[in-house]
């Protein structure tokens, strides 16, 4: 009765946030802070080291390596929980899955071949070797004795170029053919039936893959058509590309070359990993790794009682001062590699082309009317209220932590609510009749539909603090589908372009790859709000040219980001500071995203725990 108390007292907290209204914040909430540097929030928690109760690391920080006393046990089993309200798909490969559910659950267990440099760059491991010559635009990957297969097989070069030729099949059902596959030397051709083979990608023998790029940029060192994770090969040499997300090597029996291999799935729901012992970073340590989705509603209770050792991808942010306290748990906190936006809808996605098609009669083709929209939203206001101060206005889609690239001159879309009304006027959104709400330029009623996820108990009073925002400067604005939408579903609608989707809330984990080609270019999938033009497309091939000195490519980044605040296809509304549970069991876990450069990365083959059972409360 009491938990079932806090959580309609939190509600109702939020609630009251909402029907204060948009203008009513606090006086300098709408002021911008510089997002990179380190600052003292709110909520108490200090810049550096430890923070309020059992919180470690520091404010938008990198990570942090956490260790905790105690003779380990041998064995045993690392229990994880995934918090969401939705089924994962259950796409257990690398060049096919497509959400952050599914990388979460095969990233550390399956994965992991190469180490992450000073810059999150490619650097070598035990597994594998890079060379990258630029004169000759190519790069080389060579694969060692030890890198092995689940079935203690070893990895070859064919266990990488399948994903090359999974990805650039014409019946291929992912989203990763890209702009940075096309600059592949023959990828067209392979793509387009012309061709059996991909000339650019060549088995040099039995251990070593050379791919040729058309032309050399920077980002390939950080994995810009880089396929370096496996496939294994001889499981879907004879399956059909087009029967291939569908069949056992991807949702069943996938064979791995990570620290663990599938040992039982049930499907949407849980997945049961078993230690590789032919893993080439040494045989785990503990015996098995279970990993099951948890409702949102249930993280805390299930952390109380002790149920898991780890919440992957970090405790939902409702539950942060609770988390913050538990004693049985140590609580790292980092920056996020991810954004929240708000993006619109301007065009459709041609697939036969695989290009952006944007719409200059779309509904939002204003930019005016989408600047106000942004205008219209108090972002440091929600980062308070809704997230305890964990997260903060956001000012460009190039994150702070990439230092050299990010453009602290831009300031974002701050809470105006006069200047949002102004350019609504200017555009010619006005209220014809009187009753508060602008029609469109036509005098026609105007109604937006908006596309915001479920999840959680911030997911619906949010959604309803951008409506009211939205109405006060005279916005008619309604969910799609009178209601919040299912993770799968949601991301299903922005694929398929739905049209009862103007504007939508998402997410972007940006990866370690600063080049934001892959959401951005005319020839990214991802690129839902299906934009482009000449200047934005020209800033991305300046950010690639690879004749371009550091000064000039850090400049390009910069000038990218002002390229997309001012053309608005979509509004970065929140940099994320995430609080990840670990258990006090766990004899130590790295969060990190740049280790120790004189040795391989910690994987969780390393793991170790110091009893049988989580330590409960």
């Amino acid at each position: 009765m009491k938990k079932k108390f806090k959580s309609l007292l939190a509600i109702f907290l939020v609630l009251a946030f909402v029907l204060t209204g948009c203008g009513k914040s606090n006086k300098d909430s709408g002021k911008s802070s510089d997002s990179g540097s380190k600052q003292e929030s709110s909520t108490g928690k200090k810049a550096n080291g430890e923070g309020k109760g059992n919180i470690v690391g520091e404010q938008m920080g990198g990570g942090v390596l956490i260790e905790n006393e105690g003779e380990p046990i041998k064995g045993g089993t690392f229990k994880v929980g995934i918090p969401t309200d939705s089924p994962f798909k259950g796409i257990f490969n690398v060049a096919l899955q497509d959400d952050n559910f599914d990388w979460t659950i095969i990233g550390p267990t399956m994965y992991g071949s190469a180490n992450g440099g000073e810059s999150m760059e490619l650097r070598d491991s035990g597994a594998e070797k890079f060379e990258w010559d630029e004169k000759a635009k190519t790069a080389t990957i060579k694969l060692s004795d030890s890198f092995k297969w689940n079935d203690g097989k070893p990895v070859t070069a064919k266990d990488i170029i399948i994903n090359y030729l999974i990805i650039g099949h014409k019946d291929y059902p992912g989203v990763r053919y890209d702009d940075d596959m096309i600059n592949i030397v023959g990828m067209e051709d392979y793509h387009d039936g012309k061709t059996q083979d991909i000339s650019g990608v060549k088995e040099v023998d039995e251990k070593t893959v050379q791919i040729s790029f058309k032309e050399w940029k920077p980002s390939i060192k950080w994995g810009a058509g880089i396929w370096h994770e496996p496939t294994n090969y001889e499981q879907v040499k004879d399956i059909a590309i087009k029967d291939i997300i569908s069949s056992d090597p991807i949702r069943k029996n996938p064979k791995s070359a990570g620290p663990f291999y599938i040992s039982n799935v049930v499907p949407g729901q849980s997945v049961e990993f078993s230690a590789n012992e032919h893993f080439w970073g040494g045989k785990p340590k503990i015996d098995k790794v279970v990993m099951e989705v948890v409702p949102t509603s249930q993280i805390l209770a299930s952390l109380k009682s002790g149920k898991y050792d780890y919440i992957a991808g970090g405790a939902p942010s409702d539950t942060f001062k609770e988390i913050s306290e538990l004693k049985g748990y140590k609580v790292a906190r980092q920056q996020d590699m991810a954004y929240t936006y708000l993006g619109f809808k301007l065009g459709k996605w041609d697939k036969e082309k695989g290009e952006v098609v944007v719409d200059p009669n779309a509904k939002m083709a204003d930019p005016n009317l989408r600047k106000a929209m942004g205008y219209a939203i108090d972002n440091n206001a929600v980062g308070e209220k809704f997230y305890q101060g964990y997260r903060s206005q956001a000012t460009s889609v190039v994150l702070p932590i990439f230092k050299d690239y990010f453009n602290t001159e831009l300031k974002g879309y701050n809470f105006d609510q006069e200047k949002a009304k102004k350019l609504l006027d200017e555009a010619g959104y006005k209220d014809v009749d009187n009753d508060g709400i602008r029609e469109d330029k036509n005098g026609k009623p105007f109604v937006i539909k908006f596309a915001s996820m479920s999840g959680g108990e911030i997911a619906e009073p949010l959604s309803a603090y951008y409506i009211q925002c939205w109405k006060e400067i005279g916005l008619n604005v309604e969910l799609t589908g009178g209601r919040l939408i299912e993770f799968n579903a949601f991301y299903d609608k922005l694929k398929n372009d739905d049209p009862e989707v103007d504007v939508f809330q998402g997410a972007w984990a940006v990866g370690t790859n600063p080049d934001p080609s892959g959401l951005f270019s005319k020839n990214a999938s991802f690129n839902y709000y299906r934009y482009t033009n000449p200047e934005m497309q020209q800033a991305l091939d300046k950010i690639a040219d690879g004749k371009s000195s550091d000064e000039e490519r850090a400049q390009a980044y910069k000038d990218f980001a002002k390229v997309m605040e001012d053309n608005v296809p979509l509004i970065p509304t929140l940099y994320r500071e995430s609080l990840t549970p670990i258990n006090k069991r766990v004899k130590k876990f790295d969060t990190r995203y740049v280790q120790d450069l004189n040795k391989d990365d910690f994987r969780w083959n390393q793991l170790e725990l110091t009893s049988e059972q989580p330590i409960k409360e």
